[in-house]
């Protein structure tokens, strides 16, 4: 069975004990996983200069993170960890001439463990994390994808987990789930190009989305979506959209 690619808005970590839209759709859409042989995880909070993937067996829970509640800190994911399909994974990036290495030591930061917390509390998935390489920009987490795909057809659910848009400078901690227009502007021609399977526009969004630069100071939050979607072979459909705090999108994307 071939498994889809997923982009999911992890938001703040309270986004795993706090009520909100988001939390919501995570935790009814974890129904629709099944039962892959692993996950592997494309977050935005591991980034290093070239691909490293996490072989640990069990990784910890990392909570990187400071000034949260305490119910936060108590959280652990207790997934197994997946080191043989991690080696597989190396395999496959180094055979596209990617450069990549194994990590024994890594475990899951709150870019893996909040959705999955929601997605599969059971936390009877394997679980292991690959690296984004801001530095490389879009093309390259495309590439990476891309060479990822066929783990998808060995089983594997691939899940990019970032931010739609990540600005922190320009929330509105009272603003709930009402969306800033140039927020909702962003999303909406993401959305628009994932539909239309434009991806040469979704590598140029800099350039080419409204308020590109506003939504992303650093692009390592929207790396995973770059890799979700060069691991897919047509158009990606949007699963979910919200807001939170103004002007942090949380949607989500599937592709095939």
């Amino acid at each position: 069975m071939t498994f889809p690619a997923y982009f999911v808005s992890h938001g703040a970590p309270t986004l795993a004990i706090e009520p909100s839209p988001a939390r919501d759709f995570l935790s009814k859409f974890g129904a629709n996983l099944g039962h892959p042989a692993a996950i592997a995880v494309i977050s935005a909070h591991w980034e290093t200069p070239e691909v490293r993937i996490s072989a640990a067996n069990p990784p910890r829970t990392i909570h990187d993170f400071g000034g949260f509640p305490d119910a936060l800190y108590q959280i652990r994911y207790a997934a197994p960890g997946a080191p043989e399909i991690a080696a597989q994974t190396a395999k496959l990036l180094e055979t596209a001439g990617i450069g990549a290495s194994l990590d024994p030591a890594r475990g899951l930061d709150h870019g893996a463990w909040v959705p999955l917390s929601l997605l599969r509390p059971q936390a009877d998935i394997p679980v292991f994390q690959i690296s984004v390489q801001p530095r490389l920009g879009p093309e390259h987490a495309a590439r990476v994808g891309e060479a990822l795909a066929p783990l998808r057809d060995a089983g594997v659910i691939l899940l990019a987990s970032g931010s739609l848009t990540h600005n922190l400078r320009a929330l509105d901690w009272d603003a709930a789930d009402i969306a800033d227009p140039r927020a909702l502007a962003f999303a909406n021609w993401v959305d628009a190009a994932i539909d239309a399977d434009d991806r040469d526009a979704l590598i140029d969004y800099r350039a080419r989305a409204p308020y590109a630069a506003f939504h992303h100071p650093t692009e390592e939050h929207l790396l995973p979506l770059f890799a979700a979607l060069g691991a897919s072979s047509g158009a990606g459909k949007r699963i979910h959209t919200s807001a939170t705090f103004g002007n942090l999108m949380m949607d989500a994307y599937e592709f095939h």
